[in-house]
């Protein structure tokens, strides 16, 4: 569904990561750590075509992502970004309606089907009652889904929904690429990790093999320790 293959990226002539490759099937997800400045962000929007790729490739359902119109895009890569502020107060039905765009023809209006979908996903997140307040979220049904840092800033009880909704979608088969700086919520809510250090990959395997002690500390440059939470269950601590 996503393909990556030895990617660089960065700004202009300038390189921020390189040697970046993964293939991720329907239903995958895959959670993305670094410190900051590590080139998450930047790898984030070079994935969905805002930024030009400075090497390699990358193909969604088949097609290379820099030979597809902005509309096609659209249709098979969703993002929602870290910080959104928004120029007008839009309400929540009018915000995620707006992600139905790549389904509209030029100039038509959204129809039933459109503001079903809105509808329904306002209430996956339990915030139907927030559809006439000014609030953002998403319902553009792509199968492949950038999130980045959506628990960030979030109290415990949102955090933990955002997971389950994310939860939800992957069992669904949408394909998800999600960032964070929580080794535990990577363990417990993805299949792969990819941990980024100055923009090149330092580990990239399954969770439980990417996201050892040893890697965790070299990552955030800190002595880490695993501590047993029960079953197949552990949580990462500072010594």
């Amino acid at each position: 569904m996503l393909d990556v293959r030895d990617l660089a990226f960065g700004f202009g002539a300038r390189r921020v990561g390189a040697d970046v490759t993964f293939a991720l099937a329907k239903g995958e997800t895959l959670a993305v750590l670094g410190g900051n400045g590590a080139g998450k962000t930047t790898l984030f929007r070079t994935l969905l075509g805002l930024l030009p790729a400075l090497n390699g490739e990358i193909r969604v359902d088949g097609h290379a992502v820099a030979t597809l119109p902005p509309r096609a895009r659209a249709r098979r890569l969703a993002y929602v970004p870290q910080q959104h502020a928004p120029t007008f107060g839009f309400t929540a039905e009018e915000a995620v309606l707006m992600g139905r765009v790549s389904h509209l023809s030029t100039f038509a209006r959204p129809g039933s089907t459109d503001r079903a979908a809105a509808a329904d996903a306002l209430t996956r997140l339990g915030i139907e009652a927030l559809a006439a307040r000014p609030v953002t979220e998403l319902a553009q049904q792509a199968p492949v889904l950038i999130l980045d840092e959506p628990t960030a800033s979030l109290d415990f009880g949102n955090r933990a929904r955002v997971l389950a909704e994310i939860d939800r979608l992957r069992h669904g088969g949408l394909t998800i690429v999600f960032s964070t700086h929580e080794p535990d919520q990577a363990l417990a809510h993805a299949d792969r990790a990819l941990l980024l250090a100055d923009g090149r990959p330092l580990a990239l395997d399954a969770v439980g093999s990417a996201l050892t002690a040893a890697n965790v500390g070299r990552l955030y440059r800190v002595r880490v320790r695993t501590v047993d939470a029960g079953g197949k269950h552990r949580v990462f601590v500072t010594e």
